[in-house]
């Protein structure tokens, strides 16, 4: 790896900021997903688990993810020196906090009994653009952090930012089609986007702590 001689001097709990938000965003999802009654996690998205009296939790989880990317981005500007990089990352973890502040409306079956809108609320526009921008800044990430990095790690990088776009568009697609994997291709397309966040903290971490031990 390129630029990642400066990990001595990092602070770690930035980088442990990253290694938590993937394994935390889509494992609340994933079993919130599981537990709730009339919730199908194949079809309807992670926001739907901010509705309903458990609502909180996924609110939660957005709110706690997001102030994480904000974290991680404090590491990709110290630690792989890329200002722009940063930039991306923490307008993210901008957008999952304010997907948390915002909530989507009730639709396509969820929670059970509920009718699709005639027109969507305010609150659902934000949460939909905050979605928007989160999905497109994160492989705008992707792009602009491998231009730091080397071999493997640059190759997987791009290939992770064309893969989220690709995903956006397909989950896109599949949501306003009201298709029945509408979900599962979401959570693809989650665990695409930020499994490299933590993949790479970890990488991160671990070239500090034997900076920091001399081996």
């Amino acid at each position: 790896m390129n630029a990642i001689t400066e990990s001595r001097g990092a602070r770690p709990a930035t980088l442990l900021c990253g290694a938590v938000s993937g394994p935390l965003f889509l494992g609340v999802i994933l079993v919130e997903g599981a537990l709730r009654s009339g919730y199908d996690p194949l079809r309807h998205p992670g926001s739907a688990l901010s509705l309903g009296d458990r609502g909180w939790i996924q609110i939660a989880n957005f709110l706690l993810t997001g102030l994480s990317l904000l974290g991680f981005a404090a590491a990709v500007r110290h630690v792989l020196r890329s200002p722009v990089g940063a930039l991306l990352v923490g307008v993210a973890g901008l957008a999952l906090v304010v997907s948390g502040l915002f909530t989507m409306d009730p639709m396509h079956g969820y929670p059970p009994g509920s009718a699709d809108p005639i027109t969507t609320s305010p609150h659902h526009q934000v949460h939909d653009v905050a979605g928007g921008v989160l999905f497109l800044a994160i492989p705008a990430a992707c792009f602009v952090i491998s231009r730091r990095l080397r071999g493997g790690w640059r190759a997987y990088l791009l290939l992770t930012g064309v893969a989220g776009l690709v995903l956006m568009i397909w989950f896109g697609s599949a949501w306003e089609a009201g298709a029945a994997n509408a979900g599962l291709i979401q959570r693809i397309l989650i665990a695409v986007d930020l499994g490299w966040v933590t993949l790479l903290s970890l990488r991160l971490l671990r070239r500090r702590g034997r900076a920091v031990s001399g081996t």
